[in-house]
């Protein structure tokens, strides 16, 4: 009787070891690509935007440099009256130290809230974001700067229209009282900050108060609620929920 596939059972054995290397090679080359690639879905609500989903991902080149994108539907929420904004945006993060990152970034807009102020069609191409977040997290300490500029990049406001520009920005910075559990503050700042036939800059919100977060020790699910007053005249108060999950 001949053998499987023709071959000595010599022959058999070393092609069926060989198959098994070659499993174990690609299931190592899998693990180490799922290793370099980190994603993050979070879910955000406020009283400014409304509910508004986000994704950011990277996939290290190194220990040092890894490519980002991230997502923001603004149309979830209060952006729904926006053109149904949405937001996409590239960029790279860098390890400036332990614990320590700086991720530029650049985003693109479509919408109309940019390009006419909200009067005119959704466009692709309503508005450009080049933004900035360093990000802190040591054992006992963690904290955030975030700044965009968000500047049109159409004019397509009709007569007596505009189109808009914003500044917003935030830092929070906290204290680890273990891997489940950090408190901190949150101060937040969103400016109207010009437009074609915008001539001052006008404060929208700035908030200001404290945050608690819950973690997965492990990493994974996360949630963290922030509150406060909102310090521009004729404002109350503010809240901001986000839960989410990273793989």
């Amino acid at each position: 009787m001949k053998n499987l596939f023709n071959l000595k059972p010599n022959g058999l054995i070393s092609t069926l070891i060989l198959a098994l290397g070659l499993i174990l090679i690609a299931n190592h080359a899998s693990a180490q690509e799922e290793k370099q690639f980190n994603f993050s879905v979070a879910l955000n609500s406020d009283q400014f935007f409304g509910f508004y989903p986000t994704f950011q991902g990277s996939y290290g080149f190194s220990d040092k440099a890894q490519f980002t994108f991230y997502g923001i539907h603004w149309g979830g929420g209060t952006g729904a009256a926006w053109g149904n904004w949405t937001e996409f945006g590239l960029g790279a993060n860098f390890q400036a130290a332990e614990g320590l990152s700086i991720n530029p970034q650049i985003g693109f807009l479509g919408g109309n809230l940019l390009s006419s102020g909200t009067r005119g069609p959704a466009i692709f191409g309503d508005g450009i974001v080049p933004n900035l977040t360093v990000n802190l997290l040591k054992e006992k300490v963690e904290g955030q700067f975030y700044f965009g500029y968000y500047s049109p990049l159409r004019n397509e406001a009709p007569v007596n229209g505009t189109t808009l520009a914003y500044v917003h920005y935030w830092l929070n910075l906290g204290v680890r009282a273990s891997q489940f559990f950090s408190v901190g503050a949150h101060y937040e700042h969103l400016i109207n900050s010009g437009g074609s036939d915008v001539t001052s800059s006008t404060d929208v919100y700035q908030w200001l108060g404290p945050y608690v977060q819950f973690s997965n020790p492990t990493g994974g699910p996360f949630a963290r609620f922030s509150f406060g007053t909102d310090l521009v005249e004729g404002n109350d108060s503010f809240f901001k929920l986000t839960t989410g999950f990273s793989f």
